[in-house]
């Protein structure tokens, strides 16, 4: 054979050397369908930002985003750990599976039900800029909603620890989706308003949980109604689940931190004009938000210098890739935010270059601390939470009044930066690792291309 047909044999199996990374088995298939269903996810997250905005205006659609905000707010802070911890034991203890995804989702229905009664009288207060109308709408949705997103956390949770990524991304996909097609069905017969909208939402989401649980009905034969006969594994979910609640509870409120300053502080047009540039900018978190998923289920249970080396790789990897990608990102998200949002949103262009650059920073954070979650060890990931949060919230009561969403985006920023920081010394002072090699490695690029070509 000639070196010009070996050639042309090899760039002809390059279109199905592809194929096969990406229906394929391994971890890196799974990053990347993984990494493909959150860029659908963010479109279409986009999408529905897009028509909303266009539909309610930029006041109304800070009133919608205010109604929806509230389930998945207190979801994050109720999970107790509990998705992470099942991932963790179903992994490490597979002979505890049933158990332990029976207590999960049994703990889970009295909080939902506490937590309600809660919101239905706490809301009033905390939305006091908002009108009776849209406050009534915002306490039954989250009454009904909270149950079916905690639902929702130990499905797809289930969903990583069964390595079943197919059924991870669809019940990330299904729901978002079904959401936009409902919206737009509302307002082609002239329905939609924002409690037509939040009732789509609550049908949209019952639906794919019903969905997910006849997909995973095996799994959850698991005796709902009977005695539990493994107390050591009810310690173990709780006790991990405990452990890393203080990680997940202080993400959580990093995370939404700057939408309740805004609800409490500036008006519904303030928090319309947010609300679109933060979704906007998250599209540059989907490779990281895809390796953290893939990667903790993977490394689990791994000798500790390999997990180390996976998670220091994958960093750097998805790090550079998403830098790389920020420039020409932040040129034709600005030209989007005008064309696809109208003028009256450019006024946010500013915060949502600093937000953009915070979503790569803080995405890298979480990656590199998925090595102390899979070693058992999520205090030190809390204590790190636990210090940015506290810088963030002080930046944000300064810098808010002064400079109003830039203010907010440049201290989420800051509190970004600091929790990258603390997590690289962390890991030089814990696991020893030079500081230079969790930020590079020549071997990377080689890395990256001997598993492309693997796969062929």
């Amino acid at each position: 054979m000639s070196g010009k047909e070996a050639s042309m044999i090899r760039s002809a199996r390059k279109p199905f050397a592809f194929k096969r990374v990406l229906t394929g088995r391994g971890a890196m298939a799974a990053i990347m369908r993984t990494s493909a269903a959150g860029v659908l996810v963010m479109l279409i997250g986009m999408v529905s930002s897009i028509v909303t905005a266009h539909w309610f205006g930029v006041e109304g659609k800070g009133e919608f985003a205010a109604i929806v905000f509230w389930p998945t707010l207190l979801a994050g802070v109720l999970s107790f750990g509990l998705p992470t911890s099942l991932i963790y034991n179903r992994r490490k203890n597979p002979g505890q599976n049933a158990e332990v995804v029976r207590a999960g989702f049994l703990f889970q229905l009295p909080v939902s039900l506490l937590a309600g009664a809660v919101a239905w009288y706490g809301l009033p207060y905390w939305m006091g800029n908002y009108s009776e109308s849209i406050i009534s709408i915002a306490r039954w949705y989250t009454v009904l909603m909270l149950p079916m997103l905690l639902a929702v956390g130990l499905l797809t949770a289930l969903a990583q620890s069964m390595e079943n990524f197919n059924l991870y991304n669809g019940l990330r996909l299904y729901v978002p989706l079904s959401n936009l097609a409902g919206l737009a069905a509302l307002w082609a017969f002239g329905l939609l308003d924002q409690g037509s909208a939040s009732l789509i939402y609550l049908g949209t989401s019952l639906v794919v949980i019903v969905w997910s649980l006849y997909r995973m009905r095996k799994q959850l034969a698991v005796g709902w109604f009977g005695r539990f006969s493994d107390r050591k594994a009810i310690r173990s979910l709780f006790g991990y689940g405990s452990r890393v609640y203080g990680v997940e509870l202080l993400g959580t409120l990093y995370g939404q931190c700057d939408k309740l300053i805004i609800l409490a502080l500036l008006s519904p047009r303030a928090f319309g004009l947010y609300t679109v540039v933060y979704t906007l900018s998250r599209v540059f978190n989907t490779v990281q938000t895809a390796v953290t998923s893939v990667v903790f289920p993977k490394v689990t249970g791994q000798d500790p210098s390999m997990i180390v080396a996976k998670v220091c790789r994958a960093f750097r990897l998805s790090f550079a890739l998403m830098a790389v990608a920020l420039v020409p990102g932040l040129l034709v998200g600005r030209w989007m935010l005008g064309l696809l949002y109208g003028p009256a949103f450019l006024e946010s262009s500013t915060a949502f270059a600093l937000l953009s650059l915070e979503c790569i920073v803080g995405g890298g954070s979480w990656v590199l601390a998925t090595s102390f979650n899979a070693m058992g060890r999520p205090g030190l990931v809390a204590i790190r939470q636990a210090i940015a949060l506290a810088l963030t919230i002080a930046l944000l009561y300064v810098l808010a009044p002064l400079y109003g969403l830039n203010g907010i985006a440049l201290a989420m920023l800051v509190g970004a930066c600091s929790r990258l920081v603390i997590t690289i010394a962390a890991m030089k002072l814990v696991f020893k690792t030079p500081v230079a090699s969790i930020l590079f490695d020549r071997g990377d690029w080689r890395f990256l291309m001997g598993r492309l070509s693997r796969q062929s």
